[in-house]
C-alpha cells in the first residue's frame, strides 16, 4: 500500500533520575555519597533511506517514543542513555507541525540523519551534591523530561522522469515494461491510484527512475478526481514525459492542451521543467492513419518532423527530435510514437529519456 501522508506524535525519552547512594564497604566506617547519574532520554532521528519507497509503516501508529534514560546507581555507577527513536522515511518527506503547518524538514538526501527531538538530561547523583557544610547529601536530581511534538509526514517523490497523461494512456504498461515496477494494469479509467517508481536500466552501470503518476483529469489542479492528491509527487520529478494517447476518442491536441493547463495551474515551476512526449498506441491503429495524427500533432506546436535518427526510430513513424546540445526547452526534447505493449520505439524512447536525464543533472551538478 502507498501511503504518502501520516500524522504522529513523536516523544523524546525522559532522562534517569540521579541515584542518592552512600558507600557502604567493609573497613570504611564513614563512606561518602556516592550516587551515580541518570542516563539521558533517547533522542529522535529522522534517516533518510532511498530503499524505501512509502510511509506505510507508520500506518495505524499514532504515537512513538524513545526510551528513557536508567536511573544512576551506587558507585557512581551512570545510568544508561535510553535507546533513540530512528524514523526511517523515504527521499522526499517532508514533516511538518501538524497544528501550526510549519515545514520543520525538508528531506531528500539519501543517508540524511537529522536530530529532531534531544531527550531529557539526566539527573545528578547525590555524590555532586557534597560540600564542607553537606558531608551526607540526600538530594539527588530528577531527569529532565523529553520533548513532545505532534506532526505530519507528506511524501513528495523523486524521480528524474515523470510520466504525464490522461487515465489508461498506457503509462502503467511502458513502466511495466521498462522498468522493475509491477503496477495493476486493467482496460478501464484510474486502473493507478498510487504513483509507482521503477528503475529504467540504461546499461550495467547507468540507469533512472521513472515515476507512474496516476491520470490527469481537466480540473485536476482544483482538485477534481485523483488530480491534486497526485500532481503533488511531479513537483520533485526533475523531468516530464507527456503520454498522449493517438487512439482515444480525445483529440491527441486537446489532451495535451489540458495536461499543460493542469501543470501550469498546480506550478508554474513545474509547467517549466523539461519535457518530451510520447503518442501512444501507434499500433491501434493503421500506419497512414498513425502518422497523419502524428504529423497533425506537431504541426499544432509548430513542429516539422525530422531530426538525426540517431535513437535507431523505426522509421515507419514520423518523429522529431532536438540536438540536446542545442536543446530548447520550451520545446519537446523529441515527439515520437511508441506501443509498449508492440514494442514499437520502447528501446529508443529509453535512451532518448536517459540523453534528457543527463542533461537535468549535468545542470544541477553545475550549480
Amino acid at each position: 500500500m502507498f501511503i504518502d501522508s501520516v500524522e504522529l506524535t513523536v516523544h523524546s525519552g525522559k532522562g534517569g533520575a540521579g541515584a542518592v547512594s552512600f558507600r557502604r564497604e567493609k573497613f570504611v566506617p564513614k563512606g561518602g555519597p556516592d550516587g551515580g547519574d541518570g542516563g539521558d532520554g533517547g533522542n529522535v532521528y529522522f534517516v533518510v533511506d532511498k530503499n524505501t519507497h512509502t510511509l506505510a509503516h507508520y500506518k495505524g501508529k499514532k504515537v512513538l517514543k524513545a526510551k528513557n534514560g536508567r536511573p544512576g546507581e551506587g558507585r557512581k555507577k551512570h545510568g544508561k542513555k535510553g535507546e533513540d527513536l530512528i524514523l526511517i522515511v523515504p527521499p522526499g518527506t517532508q514533516v511538518f507541525d501538524a497544528e501550526s503547518g510549519e515545514l520543520l524538514l525538508d528531506l531528500v538526501e539519501d543517508g540524511q540523519k537529522v536530530l529532531f527531538l534531544e531527550g531529557g538530561k539526566g539527573g545528578k547523583g547525590n555524590w555532586h551534591f557534597k560540600s564542607a557544610s553537606n558531608q551526607r547529601p540526600t538530594y539527588a536530581q530528577p531527569g529532565l523530561p523529553g520533548k513532545e511534538r505532534r506532526i505530519r509526514l507528506e511524501l513528495k517523490l523523486i524521480a528524474d522522469v515523470g510520466l504525464v497523461g490522461f487515465p489508461n494512456v498506457g503509462k502503467s504498461t511502458l513502466i511495466s515494461t521498462i522498468t522493475n515496477a509491477k503496477p495493476e494494469i486493467a482496460n478501464y479509467e484510474f486502473t493507478t491510484i498510487t504513483p509507482k517508481l521503477g528503475v529504467v536500466r540504461v546499461s550495467e552501470f547507468e540507469s533512472f527512475v521513472m515515476a507512474d503518476i496516476p491520470g490527469i483529469i481537466g480540473g485536476a489542479s482544483e482538485g477534481k478526481g485523483l488530480g491534486l492528491q497526485f500532481l503533488k509527487h511531479i513537483e520533485r520529478t526533475k523531468s516530464l514525459l507527456f503520454m498522449i494517447d493517438i487512439a482515444s476518442f480525445r483529440d491527441p491536441v486537446a489532451q495535451y492542451k489540458t495536461l499543460k493547463k493542469e501543470l501550469r495551474n498546480f506550478s508554474e515551476e513545474l509547467a517549466q521543467r523539461d519535457f518530451a512526449i510520447a503518442l501512444t498506441k501507434v499500433d491501434a491503429l493503421s500506419k497512414d492513419e498513425a502518422n497523419e495524427r502524428i504529423e497533425n500533432f506537431m504541426a499544432h506546436l509548430g513542429l516539422t518532423p525530422g531530426g538525426e535518427n540517431r535513437y535507431g526510430l523505426d522509421e515507419t513513424y514520423r518523429y522529431y527530435v532536438q540536438d540536446i546540445e542545442e536543446f530548447d526547452n520550451k520545446l519537446p526534447f523529441f515527439v515520437f510514437g511508441i506501443s509498449a505493449v508492440a514494442k514499437i520505439n520502447i528501446e529508443p524512447l529509453k535512451f532518448a529519456l536517459y540523453d534528457l536525464v543527463k542533461k537535468v543533472r549535468r545542470e544541477e551538478s553545475s550549480g
